[in-house]
């Protein structure tokens, strides 16, 4: 096979560097990047949605080539 059908899971190295770095700056629980909403009395951080685009990614049958 010439690719990977859905991202490979070490593309999530990506996020958690992401988190590291975050983590390294003090950025971490109410003061985590990008800020966060209160929707019907749940907090939701946007980094949030990263992990799941990143791990819907994983299961689709998007092609990726391999390097």
């Amino acid at each position: 096979m010439k690719h990977f059908e859905g991202t490979p899971i070490p593309t999530s190295l990506l996020l958690v560097m992401l988190m590291a770095a975050a983590a390294s700056q003090g950025s971490l629980g109410a003061s985590l990047w990008f800020g966060h909403v209160v929707f019907a009395g749940f907090t939701l951080h946007p980094m949030v949605l990263l992990f799941a685009v990143s791990g819907s990614l994983m299961i689709s049958r998007i092609r990726v080539p391999k390097l």
